[in-house]
């Protein structure tokens, strides 16, 4: 089983072909291609190629698949006796990545 492990923004992901990966924000357009060029570690079942701190000349691609939201994040303060309180939401907007090849 063929596997990689990308950096994606602040995070660090183990990404596999066929699945699906969130990005933060980008505002791509649906099937446009998306290069994951910061490959640190590629794995084909036998080998594991690791990277200091990247495997040279190996990228991952694959195609934007859409939008979507993750999920609910509620912020609450309340100061006690005070009368005073907040609840406040937000939800992330990420774009869903179709992994096509790993190479």
């Amino acid at each position: 089983m063929k596997y990689a492990v990308v950096e994606n923004g602040r995070n660090q992901e183990m990404v596999k072909e066929g699945e699906t990966v969130l990005v933060d924000g980008h505002n791509l357009e649906t099937g446009k291609k998306y290069v994951f060029d910061k490959v640190l570690l590629i794995c084909d079942g036998e080998e594991v190629k690791t990277g200091t701190p990247y495997v040279k000349g190996s990228s991952v691609s694959g195609k934007v698949a859409g939008e979507v939201k993750g999920p609910k994040v509620i912020n609450f303060k309340k100061k006690r006796r005070k009368g005073y309180k907040r609840k406040v939401g937000h939800r992330q907007q990420f774009t869903e990545v179709l992994i096509e090849k790993i190479k």
